[in-house]
């Protein structure tokens, strides 16, 4: 969820004994539970509303499409990248068959593209 692995995970640790202290750690490792546990019911209690709210319009919301983690500009730009176009081997959009690269689509009789106020 946060992307730490377990060295980074050792340091918060001990900069948190550091900076909070052993003799507050319990004290304050209660509260954190205390509201993980309130942040959970709450989001729990928004589902079960939202749910009575849309009734089964609810039930057919494909949720996977609102998740953000989707949006990862490296993973789209790479699927972008790497898509081939239709799977039949029939001409796209850009008339590409698949498994051509990029190199090959291009018509080498015309002049390369040049602009000279971009360069």
């Amino acid at each position: 969820m946060f992307d730490i692995n377990g060295w980074e995970f050792v340091i918060l640790v001990v900069a948190a004994l550091l900076v909070i202290g052993p003799e507050r750690m319990p004290e304050y490792s209660a509260k954190l539970a205390r509201l993980v546990k309130q942040v959970r019911g709450l989001a729990d209690a928004a589902k079960v509303q939202l749910r009575e709210q849309m009734g089964s319009e609810f039930d057919d919301v494909d949720w996977k499409q609102y998740d953000p983690r989707q949006y990862d500009p490296r993973r789209i730009v790479r699927e972008a990248l790497m898509d081939d176009g239709p799977a039949d081997g029939q001409p796209g959009e850009a008339g590409e068959v698949k498994g051509q690269s990029s190199v090959n689509r291009r018509d080498s009789k015309r002049a390369t593209p040049y602009d000279e106020d971009s360069t």
